[in-house]
């Protein structure tokens, strides 16, 4: 049960851009649907469990949630230009690596020979992953190549949001419950501010508001696994999103591959969540 619990952020997580996908809308709408979504599920949350909030709390979590609705807008933006399938092994190789090599860098994580030697060695096998996702074709699919070359930069201003998203909770040592409301203040705007010229506000926001409430039940689910497996193991297991996003963009959303592609983008998986475990361990 237990670990089932520690799942379902995987799941959750997963499938939220597929669920933006489907609903439609451009990536203004969603990140905007998304961040109030999020709101209203965090607002619940807050009813029910009363955490303390402090004004260095309630700061710290609106900065986190404003950097979380930049790393999600470009995340979009790059579905939007690349495909789920070859946007989300690489958005999450560089979470990765950015999130390890910070915590290594700051707070001195891989503290010990084995969780070096764990941590270099799956640093290596997510840049090997990521690089076997993005593989084109025999032909080599121009248009495919040049999207990525576009893609690419528009990954890397969101992987800096999404870490700055993470690590700015960890500085302040704000996490669990009492950062969730705050956050989710933080992400609406955010949304507001980076899509407001956009003119997000239409139907496609509002059915966006869908994933939001997943990704807050996603993150419910993580504080609530955390003190029953660990933080290590929760960690790691919630990387294993990158499986449902991945082939989902594939076979639920119809993304073409060719079946050399598709072969490659397994075994990029494959390394990328093994990868995953290694720097949980290594943190642990």
């Amino acid at each position: 049960m237990d670990i089932f619990l520690a799942v379902l952020p995987a799941l959750f997580w997963g499938s939220i851009v597929l669920f933006n996908v489907k609903l439609g809308g451009g990536p203004y709408s969603q990140v905007l649907g998304t961040t109030f979504g999020a709101l209203i599920f965090s607002v619940g949350i807050y009813i029910f469990v009363r955490p303390e909030l402090s004004p260095v709390i309630f700061a710290v979590g609106i900065v986190s949630g404003l950097f979380w609705a930049l790393g999600q807008i470009n995340q979009l933006k790059s579905i939007d230009l690349m495909g789920v399938s070859l946007t989300m092994p690489i958005s999450t190789g560089m979470q990765l690596v950015s999130t390890a090599l910070f915590g290594v860098i700051v707070f001195n994580e891989w503290s010990t020979r084995t969780s070096i030697i764990l941590g270099v060695l799956a640093l290596v096998l997510i840049i090997a992953g990521a690089v076997l996702t993005s593989l084109p074709d025999r032909s080599g699919q121009s248009a495919e190549s040049a999207n990525l070359k576009k893609g690419i930069p528009i990954l890397l201003l969101s992987t800096l949001g999404y870490l700055v998203y993470v690590v700015v909770a960890r500085l302040f040592h704000v996490d669990g419950w009492a950062a969730l409301f705050p956050q989710a203040i933080g992400m609406v705007l955010g949304g507001i501010i980076l899509t407001f010229k956009h003119k997000p506000f239409n139907k496609y926001a509002i059915r966006n508001i869908i994933p939001g409430l997943i990704w807050a039940a996603g993150n419910m689910f993580l504080f609530i696994s955390q003190p029953r497996v660990g933080v290590a193991t929760s960690f790691s297991l919630s990387q294993m999103g990158i499986i449902v996003s991945t082939l989902g963009g594939i076979f639920i959303l119809g993304e073409k591959k060719t079946k050399r592609q598709f072969v490659w983008i397994i075994i990029g998986i494959i390394l990328i969540v093994v990868a995953g475990f290694m720097l949980g361990n290594a943190k642990a």
